[in-house]
């Protein structure tokens, strides 16, 4: 086969006429290529790749690629090469989520490995150090062994400086100023925790209105410093499509991102049903 192949000025020209048109832009993370099927049939107009999209896969949770029980790397180019490309049509584009604090690797290689394999957009967030707590001994410890955020925002100013698109992660208000300002990504998406709901999910306490505030509030900084981003919205309580509404109607995004919402969540509650359903026959009695 031949994997449908795109360029960064068809990409971006695609989500601005969604812009234009005020249709919401829609990303959504893929584990396997019957999910990322799945999604762009539905009308994702981006499948995600990640480590952690795999593990969820595998029934662990998001959170678990931070520990180091993998080549984050190696896993992401892996499985998007074999399950995710080969499974799609090219109506929506790959996003490969790449760790840029990877010391065993080149990031130049990396993304040009992608550009090779079909893939024209990377992100940061496979893992981010920005998923760390800034007061804790572990971000103290993995700043100081040369584990950084810089990293991460050199390898995005990189990568769309060789003709992908970029999309910026970030999960506070200094890091979202300091990615934007200084690798000027295409997309810009303010991460607000971890997904809450089903098996896996890590609930907060914070409601969808709060969630909507504090990624407004990152929005009005971004936009000062580069006007034309696209902004995109994720995470904590925005779990269910009439959550994402409330985003959209109570914040200047131009889209959302889905995770566990669009894969994780969808598939426990349909496969234990069903499943269950099955379980629970009975032999006619003779």
């Amino acid at each position: 086969m031949i994997v449908p192949r795109t360029s960064r000025e068809q990409i971006l020209a695609k989500l601005q006429r969604k812009i234009d048109g005020g249709i919401p832009i829609f990303i959504a993370s893929a584990g396997s290529g019957l999910v990322a099927q799945l999604l762009e049939s539905a009308g994702a107009d981006c499948v995600n790749t990640f480590a952690g999209a795999r593990l969820r896969a595998n029934g662990m949770g998001t959170m678990s690629m931070l520990w180091p029980i993998l080549d984050s790397n190696k896993q992401t180019l892996d499985y998007t090469a074999q399950d995710i490309l080969p499974a799609l049509k090219g109506d929506a584009f790959v996003c490969a989520c790449i760790n840029a604090n990877d010391p065993l690797k080149d990031m130049v290689c990396v993304v040009e490995n992608l550009k090779a394999m079909g893939v024209m957009s990377v992100s940061n967030i496979g893992p981010s150090i920005s998923y760390v707590d800034k007061d804790s001994q572990v971000f103290k410890v993995l700043t100081k062994s040369g584990i950084t955020f810089q990293n991460e925002v050199e390898m995005l100013a990189m990568a769309k400086e060789r003709g992908m698109v970029t999309v910026a992660l970030a999960f506070d208000e200094e890091d979202s100023v300091q990615i934007v300002r200084d690798a000027q990504p295409d997309i810009f998406c303010f991460h607000a925790g971890t997904t809450k709901g089903g098996l896996k999910g890590y609930d907060s306490g914070e409601t969808i209105e709060e969630t909507a505030r504090r990624t407004e509030e990152v929005n009005q900084m971004v936009r000062e410093l580069k006007p034309d981003v696209i902004l995109i919205a994720h995470g904590a309580a925005m779990e269910t499509p009439e959550d994402s509404q409330y985003i959209l109607d109570h914040t200047t995004c131009h889209g959302i991102w889905t995770g566990s919402s669009t894969e994780r969540i969808p598939i426990e509650k349909a496969v234990f049903s069903t499943a269950k359903r099955f379980a629970d026959l009975r032999r006619r009695s003779h």
